[in-house]
């Protein structure tokens, strides 16, 4: 069999505006209720998203309604059961943000299938290092959508699918996601002990495409993209 990589680099062509898709290294992006800028931090040239409240209205008085929903730039070439995802992520507040208790919401979607279900495992980097020891607690949070939102889950689980991590705002995080099956293991900035692990994935898809997810009141940006299919 033979392994195949795709590979995203940053030395790529400036877009303009916020079309719906993009061609980012020969390969196609798809908004889903996002924005996208192509910006340069400190000389680089990285994806910047954020969720477009105009396509997807945010209510922060039904807030279990209105968050942990398909807001993300799909790769529309990607079709994968097994993976290994690899992606550097940034994330800031906005300033004003539309929603007060924002964390910086950002992370990887995947098996996204025809109809936008899809699992999702984000970080909340405005948790990681909070001396309230509940909110640190719920730095890395799984859902998959539509049933099983991270309401539901906090609810009915007990903190199963949330835990800490050692991240923050403003600062470029290192995140590997290996998806085998029904297994999903999370490993952050190098480590080898893996930070977070699902090991029984709940959602109603077993094949898709992967997503750069963001949710409201978030910047987020993404650089050095790469994904390896697994068997």
């Amino acid at each position: 069999m033979i392994k195949w990589i795709w590979t995203i680099s940053y030395c790529l062509i400036i877009l303009s505006g916020y079309s719906q898709s993009f061609q980012w290294n020969k390969q196609s992006f798809l908004l889903t209720n996002t924005k996208h800028r192509v910006v340069d931090i400190k000389g680089e040239v990285v994806l910047q998203l954020e969720r477009d409240l105009k396509s997807l209205p945010f209510d922060p008085n039904n807030l279990e309604a209105t968050v942990d929903l398909p807001t993300f730039a799909k790769m529309t070439m990607v079709d994968l059961r097994n993976a290994v995802i690899e992606v550097k992520l940034m994330s800031r507040i906005m300033d004003p943000s539309p929603f007060q208790a924002a964390r910086g919401f950002i992370g990887i979607a995947f098996r996204i299938d025809s109809s936008n279900h899809f699992d999702c495992i984000y970080l909340r980097p405005a948790n990681g290092r909070t001396n309230d020891t509940l909110r640190r607690k719920r730095a890395i949070q799984y859902f998959s959508f539509p049933n099983y939102s991270f309401s539901r889950l906090r609810k009915e689980a007990g903190g199963a699918y949330e835990t800490e991590a050692d991240i923050g705002l403003d600062e470029w995080i290192d995140v590997k996601l290996e998806i085998i099956e029904n297994r999903a293991t999370l490993y952050l900035n190098g480590k080898l002990t893996p930070a977070f692990t699902v090991s029984n994935l709940l959602g109603n898809t077993t094949k898709g495409k992967v997503g750069l997810w963001v949710d409201v009141g978030t910047i987020g940006y993404f650089k050095s993209l790469r994904i390896t299919p697994l068997p």
